[in-house]
């Protein structure tokens, strides 16, 4: 077979609205390489949108999950329950941030546990407004939708979205707006649109993925925390792309000297297989009543082994350590390059979840341009790179964290190579 016979039959057979990144066609993997279906090797730095943070078919992970399906692959653990579901809400009631009871639910994908954590937050709270920002990414549901603080392409298209959901800007100085220009917006918000006692949550991601990789600044968590406690409002961590050491700690609230009443979360905590969760303050979660949470496929046995085995994972090859030293010789190598590339505009991140954002040479507008033609150039050299940004000038690194070092050190060679290209390219 070959990737372009397939990619035909793929625009014969799957809707448009589901977009491809690449027109490669995966056979096999294994850590942070991909091969393709014509014998290809690809070093993945996308690693399925920051989910195998601990790699391609970690054996751990594997042997965990072939446990699991010689014993049972579904109950619906609303009918019969599991004791492992169980024991992982223990698990991670104990490794979210908060000194104070929690309790956990667990659903299929990172939209739903956005969407549970606003519908917990509404049965508890008796209100019905959220307040998230631009810029910002909660899911492909309506209610995630809603929420996305970017239109083009997640709203485009699908008509009104569900009511009483408002955004304030996220302060990204880089292009002028300050933490005082988002707090100002909110206290404006307060005054013109939405009472804040009718406000059930405010959810943000700590370090914004689809949006830019910018980080949440830790005056604008402290203001949030201050006013969420002001009005009775809740605080929801939005970790689906920040959690399980990408950041240098298991979740990137971890960074900040204020914890979120709730806390979503999935991608890296499945490693390749479906699993999300909640988790948040007791009395909280109890929020909403028997019945009212749940889905059938909820906690899949399946994904529930996947879950402990990347829980021991992180600890056991203490990856959020590994995340750190990653992440610092990746903005190492991108810094070393600002003298020579005035089209960098920043290079940041904490941990591993580092981005360089890309400039016109000659002036302070985003170059969406040349972003394009690095990823193009980083293809072209068998490195997979991802794009992010509201303006779609960021390129975004989520290699695997157990990448071996030679791999992890060819592709910053490839890195180099193909911001250069991208430079010559444009004729510089």
């Amino acid at each position: 077979m070959l990737n372009k016979d397939v990619s035909v039959r793929r625009d014969g057979a799957i809707a448009r609205g589901v977009g491809m990144m690449t027109q490669i066609f995966a056979d096999r993997a294994k850590n942070a390489e991909i091969w393709d279906i014509e014998g290809n090797r690809f070093i993945d730095f996308a690693a399925g949108i920051a989910v195998v943070n601990t790699g391609h078919c970690h054996p751990k992970i594997v042997a965990a999950v072939k446990a699991q399906i010689d014993r049972f692959t579904h109950t619906c653990h609303q009918v019969v329950p599991y004791e492992n579901y169980i024991r992982l809400a223990e698990r991670l009631n104990a490794l979210v941030p908060g000194d104070f009871a929690k309790k956990t639910i667990f659903v299929t994908t990172g939209a739903e546990a956005a969407e549970n954590a606003v519908k917990i937050a509404r049965a508890a709270t008796g209100r019905s407004a959220v307040i998230a920002f631009s810029g910002g990414f909660h899911g492909r549901t309506f209610m995630g939708m809603a929420l996305t603080g970017k239109v083009v392409p997640y709203k485009k298209g699908f008509g009104a979205m569900p009511g009483d959901v408002f955004h304030a800007p996220f302060p990204i100085p880089l292009h002028g707006v300050t933490v005082e220009d988002s707090i100002a917006a909110l206290d404006k918000l307060f005054k013109a649109d939405v009472d804040p006692e009718r406000v059930a949550a405010i959810m943000l991601e700590p370090v914004q993925g689809e949006g830019g990789f910018y980080e949440a600044p830790k005056e604008l968590m402290r203001y949030l925390r201050k006013i969420c406690d002001e009005h009775g409002i809740l605080l929801v961590a939005d970790e689906v792309q920040t959690g399980f050491a990408r950041t240098g700690k298991m979740f990137a609230m971890e960074h900040h000297d204020v914890v979120p009443d709730l806390t979503a979360m999935a991608k890296g905590l499945g490693g390749g297989f479906p699993i999300a969760a909640v988790t948040g303050r007791a009395d909280i979660m109890d929020g909403a009543t028997p019945g009212g949470l749940g889905g059938t496929y909820g906690g899949t046995p399946i994904g529930i082994a996947a879950a402990h085995a990347v829980l021991d994972v992180i600890e056991d090859e203490k990856l959020c350590e590994r995340a750190n030293v990653l992440g610092s010789r990746l903005r190492q190598r991108l810094e070393s390059l600002r003298e020579d590339v005035p089209e960098i505009a920043d290079i940041r991140g904490p941990g591993f979840m580092t981005a360089v954002e890309f400039k016109l040479r000659d002036s302070a507008a985003p170059s969406p341009d040349f972003t394009n033609a690095v990823k193009a150039h980083a293809l072209q050299r068998n490195l997979i790179l991802l794009t992010c940004g509201i303006h779609s000038n960021v390129i975004r690194f989520l290699s695997p964290i157990t990448i071996e070092d030679d791999t992890f050190s060819e592709a910053l060679e490839i890195i180099e190579a193909s911001i250069r290209a991208a430079q010559a390219g444009a004729g510089h």
